[in-house]
């Protein structure tokens, strides 16, 4: 659980910056919803990788999904939920949230010292990881709600 809420404060940094910068303020909410859409894959816990096999008659792994190319589909099914106008703004910012979120998870510990291969299909092998945390720490939660938490006051003193 910790691991979920880094992903969402840092997509809330990420896009308070982002909105300050473009003044379009919904962008942090999905910015924040980008950031949660490589843990889609937990999906497999109600529907197993083996029932959608069985369901579609071809091999099939929710494992995709948290990798740059199933982020990339999953953001761009994301930005047709939309209308016309804000939809590229929609698909930028959606996979802005997923990339962060990805780069956060290429810094947990793994035992083999290298990370899953989150950058597929630009990379199919796992990189080496520093191993800077586990995704049930607490600290990495603690450091990014401080940071949401400095970057709140700093955008409502920007907004006056």
């Amino acid at each position: 659980m910790p691991d979920l809420l880094t992903h969402v404060l840092v997509g809330y940094i990420v896009g308070t910056i982002t909105a300050t910068r473009v003044g379009w303020r919904p962008g942090v909410t999905v910015v924040m919803l980008g950031a949660i859409l490589p843990d889609l894959t937990k999906i497999k816990l109600l529907v197993s990788d083996a029932t959608m096999e069985s369901l579609l008659a071809i091999p099939f792994s929710w494992r995709a999904l948290h990798t740059l190319g199933g982020v990339v589909v999953t953001a761009a099914v994301g930005a047709l939920l939309v209308g016309d106008a804000d939809r590229r703004r929609v698909f930028a910012l959606l996979l802005a949230g997923a990339i962060s979120h990805l780069c956060l998870d290429a810094l947990l510990f793994k035992p083999s010292g290298y990370s899953a291969a989150l950058w597929w299909p630009i990379l199919d092998v796992g990189l080496p990881t520093p191993g800077l945390y586990l995704s049930s720490d607490r600290w990495p939660a603690l450091v990014a709600g401080t940071a949401a938490l400095g970057i709140y006051f700093w955008d409502q003193r920007i907004r006056g």
